[in-house]
């Protein structure tokens, strides 16, 4: 197995973890919507993008092992076989797909980034990437 793969999961796993944590096993068919997820669950989106990214990718019996490991990881978040399971998963699959690790790399931060937010202030609202943020009353957005 390449390093880079092993990285890559590395690097995933929280944010795998709280996806799995914030929508168990919906996170596989959860469509994001034109709501922008509020700050807290940034982490849990990013990791319901990489799911779906590979669930997108497998084959009918990868996408039932993916499902299985998503739903153990979900009923047991402390088990740390359980996310090891789901990881498994994950390399197996940047493994079987060329082309996958380059998306995924492309969706995580770069490597030793770190970003610091801080909204203050009535309606505040932070993050580091979204579409569209609207923070106020009345506020009509048009196609």
């Amino acid at each position: 197995m390449s390093a880079e793969i092993v990285q890559l999961v590395e690097q995933a796993g929280p944010y795998l973890s709280a996806a799995v944590g914030a929508y168990g096993v919906a996170v596989l068919s959860r469509a994001e919507g034109a709501a922008v997820e509020a700050a807290t669950e940034a982490t849990a989106g990013l990791g319901r993008r990489i799911l779906q990214l590979v669930w997108r990718r497998r084959d009918e019996d990868g996408q039932a092992a993916l499902e299985a490991a998503v739903q153990e990881a979900a009923e047991e978040p402390a088990d740390e076989d359980a996310a090891a399971a789901l990881r498994q998963q994950i390399k197996r699959a940047l493994r079987e797909h060329a082309g996958l690790v380059e998306e995924l790399a492309r969706l995580l931060p770069a490597r030793g980034e770190t970003v610091q937010v801080t909204a203050s202030g009535e309606r505040a609202i932070a993050a580091k990437s979204i579409g569209i943020a609207i923070s106020g009353d009345n506020a009509t957005v048009k196609p």
